[in-house]
């Protein structure tokens, strides 16, 4: 089948040991299913692997991809649950089995023609999105969704103010867009002006240069970018507000400042992607309020190298996919 594949990790250059081509379909573990793909969307873990971060060089060579959307063996329209654990090793919640793993880090990943899952991960796909569209929920999108209506200690009703570091990435505009259809305001930043219109136009009440001052002390601050952004990110919040941070891709040890943290009574609290669950309530919620994914760009399987070089240059807005 062809398929998108990491063979060597080259943190200088990752998309030297980018392969595009055929490789042999997955094995189908008991209790597994396969889905034949028919979307699928890169993240920056896709990168990670690539450069050798987090996927070890024994397990090359390692099929790229954590979302995608397609049709079942049973030949249901589904979306992919990209986490591979099991809730009871976690309390009920699968992202806190600590032997929980992502599609494409121990089992191969969605940038294929087929990939094979757990029956449990798959999660069926509303008739309102389309594949593409629905190819971009599993990671991003799950992770703010997490994020903003799990973790960040928001009003369920809405009426938060909600701070957004870094606009432009799949994270942070599925935060913007998640984050006003649940009521609350948006702040966010981003160093290219462009970006920040952009996010204007996604529904921010108001974009700014990383660093400045703002207007209001914010809830909470959804922070993807790390170094370059945290001590914004502290300074920003509100007496008792909370940093929920679900990544770090300037730098991951930035200064604490834990003089303002105990003093101002600040949460500094970490998220990655989410449950089955929260994938289900995610499709639903995207259903009934009518907001969809921002797509930066379409393109067939076979010029995933395309795709992944604007993913390595930054140029992207919005979630890139990889149709087959």
């Amino acid at each position: 089948m062809l398929a998108v594949a990491v063979v060597s990790q080259n943190a200088d250059d990752p998309l030297s040991g980018l392969y595009v081509g055929e490789r042999p379909a997955p094995d189908v573990p008991d209790g597994w299913t396969t889905v034949s793909v028919r979307a699928a969307t890169l993240n920056h873990h896709d990168l990670f692997s690539l450069r050798g971060v987090g996927l070890p060089a024994d397990r090359l060579p390692m099929i790229l991809g954590c979302d995608a959307a397609g049709v079942s063996a049973d030949g249901e329209e589904v979306i992919v649950h990209a986490v591979i654990g099991d809730p009871a090793a976690g309390n009920g919640d699968e992202t806190l089995d600590p032997r929980r793993s992502l599609l494409s880090e121990r089992y191969p990943g969605t940038l294929a023609e087929t990939v094979a899952v757990p029956r449990r991960n798959l999660v069926p796909k509303p008739a309102s999105l389309s594949f593409e569209e629905a190819a971009c929920l599993p990671t991003a999108w799950l992770t703010a969704y997490r994020m903003v209506v799990h973790r960040a200690g928001l009003p369920a009703a809405g009426g938060g103010t909600l701070l957004v570091q870094g606009a432009g990435g799949g994270v942070s505009t599925a935060a913007i867009i998640l984050g006003k259809a649940a009521g609350h305001t948006v702040l966010v930043t981003s160093r290219d002006a462009t970006k920040r219109e952009r996010a204007i136009k996604l529904g921010a009440d108001e974009a700014f240069e990383p660093g400045v001052r703002l207007p209001v002390k914010v809830d909470a601050v959804i922070e993807t970018v790390g170094a370059a952004t945290w001590e914004h990110s502290m300074r920003a919040l509100r007496p008792g507000g909370r940093i929920v941070c679900s990544g770090a891709t300037s730098g991951a040890n930035p200064p604490a400042d834990l003089n303002r943290l105990f003093f101002l009574q600040l949460s500094v609290i970490g998220s990655t992607m989410g449950t089955r669950d929260e994938l289900a309530e995610l499709a639903a919620f995207a259903d009934r309020v009518g907001v969809r994914p921002i797509v930066d760009d379409v393109r067939p399987l076979a010029d995933a190298r395309a795709s992944f070089a604007k993913l390595a240059h930054g140029e992207v807005f919005g979630k890139l996919v990889l149709t087959v």
